[in-house]
């Protein structure tokens, strides 16, 4: 067990707290429930071995490619006497951030963070470092991967508007912001959100964008990454973030390299002093990759703050014409994932788009776009959630023959703070404006035009978990393309997900789900193709609790299809639940609560409701072999303390009634696609 444990985070602390916890807990609880879970701890260990132990090296293999399917195959045909010899699928799940932003991006300096790149990939491999408010902070466990994507508009330009560089403050607007930011408060807070509106309406001034200054940063930035990437440790991906916000309405992305330095460092990031169309970033991308020979991807993130245009639905927002085939090529060739959720609220679904699924309002954030100026209408919704826009990839799928939104989910968190804790117990904040204080519940984290966002509405979310054949740039990045990737709300939750046509219930009790997963299906991110003759398509899916975190509630699929008139469809699946001896779905085949242990006042919860592992095999009921399918999966904690249930705890504060207490944290899986 300590072995699995230790493969399990790369980490000899996880097995000492485990066997702390086993102590303590068997104490206070004489033994009853705990050792309950403790049973079932040692039995997932076993179960779960071919989850969790280490990754063979990457081979060479192309771009998007499902890793080594004849590897796979090879072990029904060719089987070893050792279980984990000869496997060329990812047998590790590699967590990160793709969404970092350091004393390098206007707005994060602008608001006070002193903490630029190096400190950033510091923090996230589990070193202790000093917030920008003199905090000691520190991760529960390293993180494997990080990408610092700060904003390319005037990249590490804040830093020397502060500094007064005689160069920027000859333009008046950059010698006002420098006088207000140094006055600090109300006053820095104030001038920061003028910093971000400029950016909107494309009127940053023109010393700040200077492309000298903006190499000079660049190749700074890359020089840091390069000295703290340590293929097979930790691994530093080039990134930058591309900060399109025309008219407030959020449409940023994400770039990632799976280049090294050398490469990266040729063409400087692409800014929206250029375009705000995300059709020319695509552009730019091609150029890049034609004229350095290298390889990047895009990830849009936060829909829910683009006010219905993140993901079009007829019309090309850029355009205002239908949309059209080069589009949704060119848009699923350059985006193949999605930021589902993160500190600006989750974007897997809305209550109005879901409105039989009882899951669905989660940390939504739904008063208008990014800065405020516009509120939100219902008409809006459909073109800003992941589930939404899933269906609506099925139509234009079938009428332009390309499906744009095609994606895989990752969560990250926007920190603006340089250190990547999105956890609830650890949650470092949005900005340095709200890093941990008595108050920041209750000081607004966005406000413009009369409009705010509170403190208290911030999501302490999320991570990125990749299933990759090693912890390097180029694997990491392939598994990504190839879109082997979840998100998780920040909880390290290890999630699998296979889909096929012979999955059968045995395949849940192998203590190898790998193994057979892969020999026998797709795994997330895979399409099914052309149903055999009466055959229904089935899923293996397992889940594994975090072993810092809480017990599992459920496990769901959630399936969306266009049906034979047109309309966009969707279902969501009870498949596997935790208390499966004592608990049952009910009349109506709705499953009853899991139940809730959540100490408020003391900002604690235990485990004895759920289950630590969950595992089974889904056959599809309702199949239609005719219609365009896809199908996710999204796993379900029991209830726990929300970051404001801390924060009042540590800080001894009452909070006002309407400041939720309680989470209910979860993981979505990239989907698996069914095409006649």
């Amino acid at each position: 067990m300590r072995l699995v444990f230790e493969l399990n985070v790369r980490s000899a602390t996880v097995t000492e707290n485990y066997k702390s916890w086993c102590r303590v807990n068997t104490k206070k609880r004489k033994g009853i429930a705990v050792k309950k879970n403790l049973m079932r701890l040692v039995y997932i260990s076993v179960c779960c071995l071919s989850l969790v132990v280490g990754a063979q090296a990457q081979d060479n293999n192309p771009v998007g490619i499902t890793p080594l399917p004849e590897n796979a195959a090879g072990i029904a045909k060719k089987p070893v006497f050792s279980p984990y010899a000869q496997r060329g699928f990812p047998t590790q799940v590699y967590w990160g951030d793709t969404h970092v932003h350091t004393s390098n991006s206007l707005d994060a300096r602008g608001l006070g963070v002193t903490l630029g790149p190096e400190e950033a990939f510091r923090f996230a491999r589990g070193e202790e470092v000093t917030t920008s408010n003199g905090l000691p902070f520190r991760l529960s466990r390293p993180l494997d991967w990080l990408v610092v994507a700060d904003h390319s508009d005037g990249m590490g330009a804040m830093n020397e508007i502060i500094l007064g560089n005689p160069n920027l403050l000859k333009d008046p607007q950059v010698k006002e912001w420098h006088t207000a930011i140094l006055k600090g408060g109300d006053s820095a807070f104030a001038a920061t959100m003028e910093v971000i509106l400029s950016f909107s309406e494309g009127k940053i001034p023109a010393v700040v964008l200077d492309r000298t200054f903006q190499q000079t940063v660049w190749d700074d930035y890359i020089d840091i990454a390069e000295r703290y990437n340590q293929p097979g440790r930790f691994t530093t991906i080039i990134g930058y973030e591309w900060t399109s916000t025309e008219s407030g309405n959020n449409l940023h992305r994400n770039v990632l390299y799976r280049d090294d330095g050398d490469r990266a460092r040729r063409i400087v990031p692409y800014t929206t002093a250029e375009s705000f169309n995300p059709e020319d970033l695509w552009k730019w991308m091609a150029r890049y990759e034609e004229t350095v020979g290298g390889n990047v991807l895009a990830i849009a993130h936060n829909g829910n703050l683009s006010n219905g245009i993140m993901f079009p639905v007829e019309k090309n927002p850029a355009t205002g014409k239908s949309l059209s085939k080069d589009y949704v090529n060119l848009r699923i060739r350059w985006e193949p994932l999605y930021e589902v959720t993160q500190m600006k609220g989750d974007g897997e679904t809305h209550p109005f788009l879901s409105a039989e699924d009882e899951f669905a309002d989660y940390e939504t954030w739904d008063t208008g776009n990014l800065n405020l100026t516009v509120a939100k209408e219902d008409s809006m919704l459909q073109g800003e959630y992941a589930r939404a826009a899933l269906a609506t990839g099925l139509k234009l799928e079938k009428k332009l023959g390309t499906n744009p939104y095609k994606f895989g989910m990752v969560g990250s968190t926007d920190t603006h703070t340089a250190l990547a804790a999105g956890g609830e117990d650890n949650y470092i904040g949005k900005h340095t404006g709200s890093e941990p204080s008595p108050d920041r519940w209750n000081h607004p984290i966005i406000k413009f035009s009369g409009r705010q966002i509170d403190g208290f509405d911030a999501t302490a979310s999320g991570y990125a978990g990749v299933w990759a054949t090693d912890n390097t740039r180029e694997a990491l990045f392939d598994a990504m393309k190839r879109k082997e990737v979840y998100a998780t709300t920040g909880p390290r939750i290890l999630v699998r997900f296979w889909g096929g046509w012979d999955f059968v219930e045995a395949d849940a009790h192998g203590r190898l789900p790998a193994a057979t997963g892969y020999s026998k299906g797709v795994p997330m991110g895979g399409e099914l193709t052309a149903a055999p003759d009466n055959k229904s398509p089935t899923f293996l899916v397992a889940a594994l609790k975090d072993p810092y975190g809480a017990n599992l509630d459920r496990i769901q699929i959630i399936k969306g299809w266009v049906d034979k008139k047109g309309q966009t469809q969707e279902k969501v699946y009870d498949v596997a639940w935790g208390d499966a001896g004592t608990r049952q779905p009910m009349a109506g085949g709705k499953l009853s609560p899991v139940g809730n242990t959540v100490d408020v006042a003391n900002a604690t919860w235990t485990n004895t409701i759920g289950d630590p592992e969950l595992i089974t095999v889904w056959k599809d009921p309702d199949f239609d072999p005719t219609l365009k399918t896809f199908y996710y999966v999204r796993v379900l904690e029991i209830p726990t303390p929300r970051w404001t249930a801390y924060d009042a705890k540590r800080f001894s504060v009452e909070m006002s009634d309407e400041v939720p207490m309680e989470t209910q944290e979860r993981a979505y899986t990239s989907p698996i696609w069914y095409t006649p």
